[in-house]
């Protein structure tokens, strides 16, 4: 690889060009630069890689990745891993560049997989006129059994109290029921020879 640092090298190079995404910075003793991301450029949040350098400036930078993309190399480097103004590596151990790496690559963009949601909840199927599902998804033969979604428990919940709204109140027809059911059998009078006999 044309005589590149070895990875994780730490060296001072001059800004070739600034773009919207990052710098290019041209390694001594080689033809090629490597590219800070502007996700390299500092801990801080970077919008624009033009305030923080120019073309020109001397920065100091740790080359942290190289790859073969279609026969060219790709040279990553960072700039915040590095003190700018000694050039001691903050990250000597390469954690916090590990880290980056596997986060970037749990959160990759999978755009090219399309998901389709079909909201079938409200539809109602055109063979068997049941809600909850399309005609293509009908598993109801001619003249077999309707099947119907089943319904939440909140609109259960509301069916029950509304019901109860509609009840008469049976406490009340009870007490009276037990009255007229003592009167029947005598209790009122058994009861009253008990008072009279206590009396006596």
């Amino acid at each position: 690889m044309e005589n590149l640092p070895a990875l994780y090298t730490i060296f001072q190079g001059e800004v070739a060009m600034v773009t919207d995404y990052g710098a290019f910075i041209k390694i001594p003793g080689c033809r090629k630069q490597g590219l800070v991301h502007r996700t390299h450029m500092s801990s801080c949040r970077v919008d624009k890689p033009s305030e923080i350098v120019d073309v020109g400036d001397k920065v100091w930078v740790k080359l942290i990745g190289r790859e073969m993309k279609n026969d060219r190399i790709k040279v990553s480097l960072s700039m915040k891993v590095v003190n700018q103004g000694t050039g001691k590596d903050l990250d000597p151990n390469n954690v916090i560049i590990e880290q980056e790496e596997r986060r970037r690559r749990s959160f990759q963009d999978y755009t090219g997989q399309k998901i389709t949601l079909e909201a079938v909840l409200n539809t109602t199927c055109k063979k068997c006129g049941c809600k909850g599902h399309f005609a293509k998804d009908c598993f109801m033969q001619p003249g077999g059994t309707k099947y119907s979604l089943i319904p939440d428990e909140e609109e259960e919940k509301e069916e029950a109290k509304l019901a109860e709204f509609e009840k008469p109140d049976t406490t009340r027809n009870s007490s009276r029921k037990r009255k007229k059911n003592y009167r029947e059998c005598g209790w009122t009078n058994c009861l009253a020879q008990g008072k009279e006999e206590k009396e006596t």
